[in-house]
């Protein structure tokens, strides 16, 4: 383990390399016992074939593999292996799994015991379709029933399932190529999983409509069998194209727009701690400070004095975040707030207040809980808090905003989160998050139209879990869903993350972009134990310093065509600058000949280290 990968990953954790198996034109990357971009003929037809096993909180268990035998011959490929888990007071899980590839497809079969009894959410196959080039895409659908179904994947994310009761599911996935799905031994549904940040259509099995949790019976056998079946019609094979240079050529795109304001959130349990670090809030320069107020969790007058503190010292604007209790009637807890406000001497320029509720997700199937409505809650704002802005939406992410979409006639602005670790928490899905920025806030437009629009605080760590009743605790530094604490956030990982988010929600027209906080789990300040040094900046407090110093700039966008390589032209006050964000583990090389570069700056091709930012001046 080298020093390089600590200040990467904030960890000297390194993630196993995945085995790449071939059979013919088929490609699958082996990883942890589950089959990871799955190519045919070079293009990704799935992103993944996983057996999965959740936990009553939705957290992901992490089997124990053994007996581990590949046999690959280059037209075949062969896996077997037995999977472990174990579950709380001593229960336990065993999966037989295996895995047969051939230039045609894949079976991924898996046999399921528990010798003692075992409790889960879901046990059984996930299959991720890619988004990009797939969405708003021709589907064939053929249900449990036999019927078949010509339909399409949803464009704009589908706030509920698309596709229920499934078979199998096929797509062209190139000209002259099918890819059908099949899976068997349960009820599979999809769900669009661009609502959690997920770049993919995921195929689960067991309807989220039955029952959570469940139990595997003791001795109970559970087979189940996913095959990925290609269907190649071409009589013609294309040709082997020539290798020409391996940089990457960025060319000047037309869009343009105004670069966000950019945020910091603060809790009352920050609030001191922040105080302490004005300096470095000053230094970092945010336009907007989000407070967060929970009157449930005993937040009150005093959280409220320190805000008034931290405001009064801070030049920008600042938004009070209000989980509203809604135990008693909306006028009567809002009045109660305002009039701490008062006392406190607080004076915020917006108030984003959503019911507490709100913040637990209700999947499909689930019972609403009890709220008022929100037009209630939010002329009750209008009522206690005169000549301020107020703004609705979720507290939580985009998906509860999908599903519950609030009157928007009411509100100044409109508001969300997102978390990239929900499903999955390694380095290449936290990076595929980016991909679904796009969709989340073209879905939003469509939704709001052009009302202002606000997102975050959006960080690797979850800061709060609407599918269970907590965020996991991670005091080993692991890479783990739905941590409260992620390893990453301390590593250059975070830092080019965040300005990968900022590059991808660009055309959103965005009112502000929350990345953090500054100090806490999820801010810029080290804390003991990290590679930055106790109090030092890590760093992402880079990030969020320069498009802090962009907001309000213009920008253009850049073409690349690769997703790992990221760019954009802002006009700066020193003339327009090229950045380049590098959102992979390894160097890659750049071509900036399609732009007129400065001429103190004259290199049209360079490297880019792992997880780097570089910007280039041009004329």
């Amino acid at each position: 383990m080298t020093t390089d990968v600590f200040k990467l990953y904030g960890t000297s954790e390194v993630e196993a390399e995945p085995n790449l198996l071939r059979a013919g034109k088929l490609e699958v990357d082996l990883a942890n016992g589950n089959l990871r971009n799955i190519r045919y003929d070079g293009v990704e037809v799935l992103r993944a074939i996983s057996y999965i096993v959740r936990d009553r909180d939705w957290g992901t268990y992490s089997p124990h593999i053994s007996d581990l035998t590949i046999d690959e011959d280059g037209s075949r490929f062969d896996i077997f292996y037995r999977a472990e888990v174990a579950g709380p007071a001593g229960t336990d899980l065993v999966i037989d799994v295996r895995i047969a590839g051939t230039s045609s497809g894949v079976d991924f079969n898996a046999v399921a015991t528990s010798r003692n009894g075992f409790e889960t959410n879901r046990c059984g196959f996930c299959i991720l379709h890619p988004i990009v080039g797939v969405a708003g895409a021709s589907a064939v659908v053929e249900h449990v029933d036999g019927t078949v179904v010509s339909t399409q994947f949803p464009d704009l994310i589908d706030p509920w399932q698309p596709f229920k009761e499934m078979r199998a599911i096929t797509h062209t996935a190139m000209q002259g190529v099918t890819a059908e799905c099949r899976m068997e031994g349960d009820t599979f549904e999809m769900e669009d999983q661009r609502n959690w940040s997920d770049a993919s259509y995921k195929t689960y099995v067991r309807p989220l409509a039955l029952p959570w949790p469940y139990q595997i019976a003791s001795g109970e056998i559970v087979c189940q069998k996913i095959s990925l079946i290609m269907n190649d019609r071409r009589t013609v094979l294309p040709g082997v194209a020539r290798r020409g240079s391996n940089a990457i050529k960025l060319e000047p795109g037309a869009r343009s727009g105004t670069m966000p304001r950019i945020g910091l959130i603060i809790t009352p349990e920050e609030a001191e701690a922040t105080l302490r670090s004005k300096a470095i809030l000053a230094e970092i320069g945010p336009q907007d400070l989000v407070f967060h107020f929970d009157p449930e969790v005993g937040h009150d007058e005093p959280a409220l004095r320190n805000f008034a503190k931290i405001a009064n010292a801070h030049p920008g604007r600042s938004t009070l975040e209000i989980a509203l209790a809604c135990q008693r009637s909306p006028s009567t807890e809002t009045a109660e707030i305002a009039r701490q406000i008062d006392a406190s001497g607080f004076a915020p320029d917006a108030i984003m207040i959503s019911p507490s509720v709100d913040r637990q997700s209700t999947p499909p199937g689930s019972k609403w809980p009890e709220c008022p409505p929100l037009e209630e809650v939010y002329a009750a704002a209008h009522a206690a808090f005169p000549g301020i802005q107020i703004g609705g939406g979720m507290l939580s992410y985009f998906t509860e905003l999908n599903r519950k979409r609030v009157p928007a006639s009411q509100l100044c602005f409109i508001s969300h989160c997102t978390n990239p670790i929900v499903h999955a928490a390694d380095d290449l899905s936290v990076i595929q998050t980016l991909e679904a920025l796009p969709f989340i806030t073209r879905s939003v437009r469509a939704i709001y139209g052009d009302l202002p629009y606000r997102i975050g605080p959006s960080t690797i760590p979850m800061r709060q879990n609407p599918y269970g009743s907590r965020t996991m605790e991670n005091p080993s530094g692991r890479r783990i869903a739905m941590a409260n604490r992620d390893p990453r956030h301390n590593g250059q990982f975070a830092e080019a993350f965040a300005f990968g988010y900022a590059a991808r929600i660009l055309d959103a027209n965005l009112d502000s972009l929350a990345l953090s906080a500054l100090t806490g789990n999820f801010g810029l300040i080290a804390e003991q134990g990290e590679p930055a040094a106790e109090g030092t900046l890590r760093p992402l407090a880079n990030t969020v310093k320069l498009l802090s110093g962009l907001a309000g700039s213009i920008w253009r966008e850049c073409h690349s065509p690769v997703s790992k390589i990221l760019a954009f032209v802002a006009q700066t006050t020193e003339g327009p600058v090229l950045f380049v964000v590098n959102l992979a583990r390894e160097a890659s090389v750049v071509d900036l000949s399609s732009f007129e570069l400065a001429r103190d700056n004259p290199e049209s091709v360079f490297s880019i280290s792992p997880f780097a930012i570089a910007s280039h001046a041009l004329a």
